[in-house]
């Protein structure tokens, strides 16, 4: 069995998840060879991605005093097929300091198919100074599936207050779920220009568009500023898989660009590869 991976399990980079589910592929996309390899790599994230459902957690800490946390908290999300296994909650992308009082985070969970989401186990491991959390709900949406659940809590995860559990289960507030048309992921590889000052750090952002004005929402190619920083350089390609809107079988136009900003924003783009999985798996 061939485990490919290809990406960082560290709290600081890609979507800050340091333990990773992989799934096993042919061995002919592990064989080196030097003609395909580049296509064979690139057929492979995105078969892995259709694999995978990406989770954006949100969890609000209560508007209560000693509310936060400096735990670590953890979430498993239990579905119809599978579950996800214990995940750290290392990595918020909305606060530096992660369950603050009142405030909203935002995590990446990506795993293997677990079905449909039936209900999630949150909780932390009672070490720290303030122990003590206010949980007041989780919000989970998966755009691959065209759900957001919500799952209200309202209760302290706490050894000295409410019932003394530090860990919960909960189940999804039916009234409160959101159904929309699932998105799909697109491969955009993105190359370069090979003259002088053609690379860019500025923060490129890509907006497809399909037939009868159908479009995807602008996204942005790299997930922070270091990312920024290390695509786009002069004669480079770099590949994103990208869950986006689905806008069809043809894409009639694409809309690319960057924000402006910092000292090397200028950017000479070469052209734009996109492919997108269609529903057979082709």
């Amino acid at each position: 069995y061939y485990f490919p991976c290809q990406r960082w399990l560290a709290v600081e980079e890609d979507d800050g998840q340091i333990v990773r589910e992989l799934v096993p592929v042919d061995e002919a996309f592990v064989k080196k060879d030097s003609e395909n390899d580049g296509q064979s790599l690139a057929t492979l994230g995105l078969e892995q991605k259709a694999k995978s459902t990406t989770y954006t957690v949100k969890v609000k800490t209560g508007d209560k005093k000693n509310a936060g946390t400096d735990a670590n908290v953890f979430i498993t999300l239990y579905g119809s097929k599978d579950d996800t296994g214990i995940v750290s909650l290392k990595a918020s992308k909305s606060n530096k300091n992660k369950f603050e009082r009142g405030k909203v985070d935002e995590f990446t969970v990506e795993s293997v198919d677990i079905g449909d989401l039936k209900k999630i186990k949150i909780g932390h491991d009672n070490k720290g100074n303030s122990t003590g959390w206010f949980l007041e709900w989780v919000e989970i949406d998966a755009p691959s599936l065209g759900q957001c659940l919500k799952f209200p809590c309202g209760r302290w995860l706490d050894k000295s207050e409410d019932d003394g559990a530090i860990e919960r289960i909960i189940f999804p507030a039916e009234l409160q779920t959101t159904e929309y048309i699932p998105f799909v992921p697109y491969e955009i590889t993105v190359y370069t220009s090979d003259i002088f000052g053609a690379g860019t750090d500025a923060d490129v952002f890509i907006v497809l568009y399909g037939s009868d004005g159908i479009c995807t929402q602008q996204k942005s190619l790299c997930l922070n500023k270091r990312e920024q920083r290390m695509y786009f350089e002069r004669n480079s390609v770099n590949q994103f898989i990208v869950e986006l809107e689905d806008v069809g079988d043809i894409i009639e136009k694409i809309r690319i660009g960057h924000k402006g900003g910092g000292l090397n924003s200028g950017w000479h783009l070469d052209r734009v590869a996109i492919r997108r999985l269609l529903p057979n798996g082709k």
